[in-house]
């Protein structure tokens, strides 16, 4: 591995805000994408001695699981902090995203997303994401560029589009850059036209590290936060996620040359409950019925999440309390509801399609998601519902889908945001 600046890397191109806009919008989607596969990894790693693993060895896992836990969050973090640029600039965030795996196509070619069971591919794969700015490095085996690469966007065009870039770094350095020759021509108070109250803020998201973003400077200190966390401050590497991956990776090799029938990872695949609407070619899916009910749950779980983050930060008129509660609601799911299903999933068989292999939680978008209407009260109610429907098909899984603690946590869960939520929701707009 080197780090040289590479004379290939094309210079991103922001003429106007939104060539920021979709820039941003697709920093969103690569930090979220880049959660999923963390996560996914998580999910897949065994449980200790209970799976089989030497005292040694389930020690190791549980590092790692810490590790992958800790990184995924970071790119939460990540997320929330593009959220609050694109606010800061009149942008309204979005979660929606495409469905795995995008190999070749959808982002630039150097940027391919696929969700792995954790294991050298994975932790190879993880470490070309990360990789410092300038670093060669190689992605895992079977990520292999086909797609030609964009064709560069010049400054008269006033439509935006894709734009090549190598790495994360690349593409936060080309918003930063953007940022500067806007303010400078425009303005700093025309580009920064965001309400401040928009903002996550780290008393509300338990994030000391959240930035919100007003002006140029903390807009600046939001990218660099970002970038540090990545890979690394002025090329320090060794506390950023390049450097723990790597630290992982170390680990990994040195306890399978030891015992290189150490398999830390449960054989999960990604699969779906369907078909997904926006990847052409066919994708496993989850044939035996007990372990699709329980899929099926996940991605409502996962549905809410999103929805009750996107209306934090398209809210309208939200007291201080309701805006509390959307972030509550959001972490609370993710900790309560989804966790505990997408691990258990990785402990189900897939189906007679799929002999020996167990689940993978895919993430699964089943449509391109939207926003919920400007008005409060409304939203509310089809946030109320959409929980109050997870507790309902929680408890009617329980002892029928195969994973009944973590079914019956997840209903647990979700019939406590609904209640929270149903508090705020006027009588005559719930359900009879």
């Amino acid at each position: 591995m080197t780090r040289a600046k590479s004379l290939a890397e094309p210079r991103i191109v922001v003429a106007h805000r939104e060539h920021l806009w979709w820039l941003l919008a697709e920093a969103a989607q690569l930090e979220h994408m880049i959660m999923c596969q963390y996560l996914f990894a998580e999910f897949s790693l065994e449980d200790g001695t209970a799976d089989g693993l030497s005292q040694q060895q389930a020690e190791a896992v549980d590092r790692w699981r810490k590790v992958l836990h800790e990184i995924a969050v970071q790119e939460m973090l990540h997320l929330a902090l593009v959220a609050n640029l694109m606010s800061a600039i009149g942008a309204a965030p979005t979660f929606g995203r495409p469905n795995f795996p995008q190999l070749c196509g959808y982002f630039p070619r150097g940027l391919q997303l696929e969700l792995l069971p954790f294991g050298e591919r994975a932790l190879l794969h993880f470490l070309y994401l990360e990789r410092p700015e300038g670093m060669l490095r190689q992605d895992a085996q079977g990520f292999v560029p086909t797609a030609p690469p964009l064709t560069p966007v010049q400054a008269d065009e006033a439509l935006p589009r894709g734009q090549e870039f190598a790495t994360v770094g690349h593409l936060y350095r080309g918003i930063a850059d953007g940022l500067r020759g806007l303010v400078a021509r425009l303005g700093e108070r025309a580009v920064f036209v965001g309400s401040p109250r928009a903002q996550a803020t780290p008393e509300l998201f338990r994030w000391p590290q959240l930035i919100a973003v007003t002006d140029l400077d903390s807009a600046l200190a939001a990218i660099e936060e970002i970038i540090e966390q990545g890979e690394g401050a002025r090329g320090d590497w060794r506390e950023a996620h390049y450097g723990r991956f790597l630290a992982v990776y170390e680990d990994y090799r040195r306890l399978r040359q030891s015992d290189p029938s150490f398999d830390p990872a449960r054989p999960v695949m990604a699969a779906f409950t369907r078909q997904p609407f926006d990847v052409p070619a066919a994708q496993p899916l989850i044939s035996d019925p007990a372990t699709a009910h329980v899929g099926e749950l996940a991605s409502l779980a996962y549905e809410l999440i999103l929805h009750l983050l996107t209306r934090f930060f398209t809210h309208t008129d939200e007291t201080e309390e309701q805006l509390g509660i959307l972030v509550g609601s959001a972490i609370d799911t993710m900790a309560g509801a989804l966790r505990p299903l997408g691990s258990a999933l990785a402990t189900l068989p897939t189906g007679p399609a799929h002999p020996g292999f167990t689940t993978g939680f895919a993430f699964e978008m089943y449509y391109a998601m939207g926003n919920l209407v400007p008005w409060r009260e409304p939203a509310w109610a089809l946030l109320y519902e959409r929980a109050s429907l997870l507790a309902e098909r929680c408890g009617a899984a329980l002892h029928a889908a195969g994973a009944d603690e973590a079914v019956r946590r997840a209903q647990q869960c979700a019939a406590k945001v609904a209640d929270t939520l149903a508090a705020h929701v006027p009588a005559e707009l719930r359900p009879r």
